[in-house]
């Protein structure tokens, strides 16, 4: 899955972004916190594992460090040029140091949200311009179903936090509608819908293309 919907975001007024009030915003700590810990879980034999969103670790682990830096950029308003469309991610680009440094641009990433004034206007993500609320809704988006496929692959218990589970269910169920198919080309596979009674981490992951009981 990648940060940059080829169609443009969903309308700031769909569920994911409906009902956002200032001082009411998502607090992305929790998810980018909880991927963390996963990262100090990867062993180096698990780097050309495969993962359930199509990359192998490697890839997945650079993916993780670019959009951690873009969304923060955004949130900020930055016009640093690394705000352009980014390579397609790849193991090539995992530079070292990652350990380190995935980790350190999370806590950035989860920090620059956490003001309201990140939610405000417009701003530039992966070379798209969108409104700010829902640049926002995307990088949480992006934490938590990259944080399930990273710990499918490793074979690490995963949990989210309710608030921020919420949030990411009300934008993947927005994407799932029939009239929002372009936008979800090269963002998420055919969404697949579980019963209501079905755990809501498995719906979210579901209405992104992905199996639950992945990799069967």
């Amino acid at each position: 899955m990648t940060f940059v919907p080829r169609a443009g975001p969903p309308s700031r007024t769909g569920p994911a972004t409906r009902g956002l009030r200032m001082p009411d915003i998502p607090d992305l700590g929790p998810a980018t916190r909880g991927v963390a810990a996963l990262l100090a879980g990867v062993d180096d034999d698990d780097l050309g594992s495969p993962t359930p969103c199509d990359y192998d670790v490697a890839t997945l682990l650079d993916h993780l460090d670019v959009l951690a830096l873009a969304f923060t950029l955004a949130a900020r308003k930055s016009d640093d040029p690394s705000l352009d469309t980014p390579p397609a991610p790849s193991a090539n680009n995992l530079a070292e140091g990652w350990r380190d440094r995935i980790p350190q641009r999370l806590k950035d990433l989860a920090e620059a949200w956490a003001t309201p004034e990140a939610w405000t206007g417009t701003t530039i993500a992966g070379g798209v311009t969108m409104p700010s609320d829902v640049a926002g809704v995307v990088a949480l988006d992006e934490v938590v179903l990259h944080g399930w496929d990273l710990a499918r692959a490793t074979g690490q218990s995963y949990e989210v936090d309710p608030d921020a589970l919420a949030v990411v269910h009300a934008f993947v169920e927005e994407t799932a509608r029939p009239d929002q198919a372009d936008m979800r080309e090269g963002l998420f596979g055919p969404p697949i819908r579980l019963p209501e009674e079905a755990p809501l981490l498995d719906r979210v992951v579901a209405l992104a293309g992905r199996s639950p009981s992945w990799p069967r």
